[in-house]
């Protein structure tokens, strides 16, 4: 991959679309702060379309079929799901806000993508963690393998907020923003470049099939 982002506007004339996907569903969480302060640095990169994805807005069942939705036709998602499928299914690029409970991720994350399938695959995957002492690292690093299993890209850079409690204020801002603001830059280069590459990847074979 190229060290520079790419130049120019997008292939297709508009910005590539980016869900930013708040992970956490639980009471009192601290997830839509983090969600809100990338979300926003993400507008102000100017080349994504952004969208805020709260897990807490759709039922998840964590009983799943044998065989996935997305496998299987027959085997329709629940009603209220439809919102979040399709929101996922419109994204170029994804950015996965995340906490670690007990050393991973949370079931809500868990059970999103598997209720999912085809949503993800050959699509870049960013990462937002925060946590008392990692910074999210331990429920990213099992994440990757998740999505690997999906045929989806994630990449290299991250964002990561440890004691996380100490680094925002009251009103949700960073008190001292400029080193995640460079991590987060950083990571939209890649996103944008692999969106990019890869929304032109997914079309080509489109066409071909």
């Amino acid at each position: 991959m190229p060290t520079e982002p790419m130049n120019g506007q997008p292939r297709n004339g508009e910005p590539l679309n980016l869900a930013v996907v708040i992970g956490s569903v639980r009471e009192g969480r601290f997830g839509p702060v983090v969600a809100k302060w990338f979300a926003e640095r993400a507008e102000e990169y100017g080349r994504f379309a952004v969208n805020l994805v709260d897990l807490a807005d759709t039922p998840l069942p964590l009983a799943l079929p044998a065989v996935p939705p997305a496998l299987e036709p027959r085997m329709a998602r629940p009603a209220g799901m439809a919102g979040l499928t399709r929101r996922l299914e419109e994204a170029d690029a994804v950015v996965v806000v995340t906490p670690d409970y007990n050393r991973s991720f949370p079931a809500s994350l868990k059970a999103a993508i598997d209720w999912h399938y085809t949503e993800w695959e050959a699509k870049p995957i960013g990462f937002v963690g925060y946590s008392g002492a990692s910074g999210g690292l331990l429920a990213i690093e099992q994440l990757r393998q998740v999505f690997a299993e999906l045929q989806a890209h994630t990449v290299r850079n991250a964002v990561t907020f440890p004691r996380y409690y100490e680094l925002f204020g009251p009103e949700g801002r960073l008190r001292d923003p400029e080193g995640p603001n460079g991590a987060a830059k950083a990571m939209l280069d890649e996103l944008l470049w692999w969106g990019e590459l890869l929304h032109e990847a997914r079309r080509a074979r489109a066409e071909a099939a």
